[in-house]
């Protein structure tokens, strides 16, 4: 049961609307950007990114998805075994600004993981971390470069982010951990 909603449809919108401004600004452009969605619901912000970015530079940014499956160092952890997408890179990121997309940042493990696996694919001149949510509680030195919504929780809560695609909701909400 949600516990509160932190952002609605209209307000996830905006926030993306504003990260699409802040990596076109920061990267003076988007020539040598690409945008790398981290499955499941990073791959959909990415493309949300991906719409808002052509949008505001009339050109298309391009977009790749990465499962991190198996670079996670939880993986042990985990009781399902992993079904392993393969990266859907249909371009380079050698010597690219790769901008990665998730929907929560939270102990940073994830996001290490995706620069674990977007290292073995190429060599890109940097990565960025774009999130729509970042909760804090680091576990790694990692930060995001690009943030929706900065909320502070306690390590008994979840933050739940639903997209349409996804979960037929837009919203982001904070829930009690079960």
């Amino acid at each position: 049961m949600p516990k509160a909603v932190v952002l609605d449809g209209d307000a996830m919108r905006r926030a993306l609307t504003r990260i699409a401004h802040e990596i076109i600004e920061r990267n003076k452009g988007i020539q040598e950007c690409v945008l790398v969605g981290i499955q499941t619901r990073g791959a959909d912000i990415a493309r949300r990114l991906q719409e808002r970015i052509e949008q505001i530079e009339g050109k298309t940014i391009e977009l790749g998805v990465l499962d991190i499956s198996l670079y996670r160092d939880d993986l042990s952890t985990k009781q399902d075994e992993p079904v392993v997408q393969k990266p859907e890179f249909p371009f380079s990121l050698q010597n690219r600004t790769v901008i990665l997309v998730d929907d929560v940042l939270y102990t940073g493990r994830t996001a290490r993981a995706a620069m674990d696996a977007c290292m073995d694919v190429g060599r890109p001149s940097r990565i960025q971390l774009a999130v729509l949510v970042d909760r804090g509680h680091r576990e790694l030195p990692i930060r995001a470069d690009f943030v929706g919504k900065n909320v502070p929780t306690s390590t008994e809560e979840a933050i739940v982010v639903q997209l349409e695609e996804v979960d037929g909701t837009e919203q982001v909400i904070i829930e009690e951990k079960q």
